[in-house]
C-alpha cells in the first residue's frame, strides 16, 4: 500500500539526504523501496551488506541507495557526510532506522544543511481511509483491537497480532535496546513496559514506578527515555506557559502500538487518538518546519482535558476523548476560557448524533480521526 510520507520524501530526496526513522516494522524499508524500482538496499545488520558499505562498493547506476540501520555504524554521520560531500546526490541517499536518529545526531560531526528528517508512524484511521478505502468506523475498531502496525493490521487476526507482538517486543528489547544502551537488567525493562501498558491515560509517578521495580527514580527516568528513543512509548506532558514547570510535573505515556494497551475501551481509545494526533503533528513538523507539541491540561482543582495541540507555541485545539459519555465535559469549557484561540472538540465512540454548544463541537471519534487536520 502507499504511505502518507511517500510524496514529501520523494521531493526531498532530489536535494538532500533523507533520514527516515520510526518504530521497528512500521514499514520504513517497504516505503523506501517503493520510492523507485531502481534502488540498492543495504542493511548494516547484514554481514555481507556491511562489507559493501564499509568498502563503499554499492552500485551507482541506481536512482536511490537505501542504508538501513546505518546508525549502528561508528561515526556514521561523518561517513554519510563524506559520501554526500564527495558524490553529491546522485544516486539519492536515504537512511532508515528503528531508533530515533536524532539520538545519534547529537555530538560529533554535523549533518546540518545536508538532510531532512521524517518519522513514519503506524497506520491511522486517516491513512487507512485514504489508501485502503476502508470505512472509518471499521478502521478504528481494527486499530483498537489489533493496533496500527501494517502487518498485523492487514492480516486482521487477533491471534496473529498477539504472536507478532510478542516477537516484536522481544526483538526490540534484546537487539535494538542493546545496540543503543548498555542495559543489564532486561527483565526489569520488560516489567516496565507491562506496567506502562496498564497505565495508559493515567499520569505516571516516577516514584511509584521506582518502588515497583526496586530501582532509583533516576534509573526509571533513564529507562523511559530509552523506550521513547526506541519508539515504544511517547510522553504527553502537562501544559504550562512556563515550560520548566511543565517538565517537572507528571507526564502521561502512550504506546505506538495501540493493540498492546492493557485496558478498557477508554484507555485504548485515548491511545489511538494520541497516536493519530502525534502522527499529524510530526507530519507538520517534518514537512513544514513548524514547531509542534502535544500536551494535556490539568489545573490545581484537578479539572482535566485529554489533549492540547500547540503549533508554533500557539494553542490550536483542545480535545476531550470519551468512550460513551455524550454530555459535554465542563473542563472543555473551563480551559477554553483561558485558551480562547484553541478550538474545543469532544470526540465520542459510537456517537449517534453530532452536537455543538457555544464554541465546542462533539463528533464521533472515527469521523474526527478520518478528517484530522491542523492548519499551519
Amino acid at each position: 500500500m502507499k504511505r502518507y510520507l511517500e510524496k514529501p520524501v520523494k521531493n526531498d530526496l532530489k536535494e538532500k539526504i533523507v533520514l527516515l526513522s520510526g518504530p521497528r516494522q512500521v514499514g520504513k524499508t517497504t516505503l523506501a523501496k517503493q520510492l523507485t524500482p531502481s534502488n540498492a538496499y543495504l542493511n548494516y545488520d547484514s554481514t555481507s551488506d556491511r562489507k559493501i558499505i564499509q568498502a563503499e562498493e554499492w552500485a551507482r547506476d541506481v536512482d536511490l541507495v537505501i542504508f538501513d540501520e546505518l546508525h549502528k555504524m561508528k561515526n556514521w554521520k561523518s561517513w554519510i557526510k563524506g559520501i554526500y560531500d564527495t558524490e553529491g546526490n546522485s544516486p539519492s541517499l536515504i537512511v532508515t532506522g528503528s531508533a530515533r536518529l536524532d539520538t545519534y545526531k547529537k555530538g560529533g560531526e554535523s549533518l546540518a544543511g545536508r538532510f531532512f528528517p521524517f518519522r513514519l508512524h503506524p497506520l491511522t484511521v486517516k491513512e487507512i481511509c485514504t489508501y485502503l478505502n476502508e470505512k472509518p468506523e471499521i478502521a478504528l475498531d481494527k486499530i483498537l483491537e489489533i493496533g496500527g502496525f501494517p502487518e498485523p493490521y492487514l492480516k486482521n487476526s487477533q491471534t496473529f497480532a498477539k504472536r507478532w507482538r510478542r516477537i516484536h517486543t522481544d526483538t526490540i528489547i534484546r537487539e535494538d535496546l542493546l545496540d543503543l544502551e548498555r542495559v543489564r537488567d532486561i527483565k526489569s525493562i520488560e516489567i516496565l513496559i507491562d506496567l506502562l501498558r496498564a497505565r495508559v491515560g493515567s499520569t505516571i509517578s516516577y516514584t511509584s514506578l521506582a518502588n515497583d521495580l526496586q530501582v532509583s527514580i533516576h534509573t526509571v527516568k533513564h529507562w523511559l527515555q530509552i523506550l521513547e528513543n526506541l519508539y515504544i512509548i511517547f510522553p504527553v506532558r502537562p501544559y504550562h506557559k512556563n515550560i520548566a514547570r511543565s517538565l517537572l510535573k507528571e507526564s502521561k505515556y502512550y504506546l505506538y502500538d495501540t493493540g498492546a494497551v492493557d485496558g478498557e475501551l477508554g484507555a485504548r481509545l485515548e491511545n489511538a487518538v494520541a497516536c493519530a494526533l502525534l502522527r499529524e503533528l510530526h507530519f507538520i513538523e517534518d514537512t513544514t518546519g513548524s514547531k509542534v507539541s502535544l500536551h494535556f491540561l490539568r489545573d490545581k482543582e484537578k479539572h482535566e482535558v485529554d489533549f492540547l495541540i500547540l503549533i508554533d507555541n500557539k494553542p490550536v485545539t483542545i480535545i476531550e476523548v470519551k468512550a460513551g459519555d455524550d454530555n459535554f465535559s465542563r473542563s472543555l469549557f473551563r480551559f477554553h476560557n483561558f485558551l480562547k484561540d484553541a478550538v474545543p472538540i469532544q470526540v465520542v465512540y459510537n456517537l449517534k448524533r453530532k452536537k455543538s454548544k457555544g464554541p465546542a463541537t462533539m463528533l464521533p471519534v472515527h469521523e474526527f480521526l478520518k478528517n484530522i487536520r491542523f492548519d499551519v
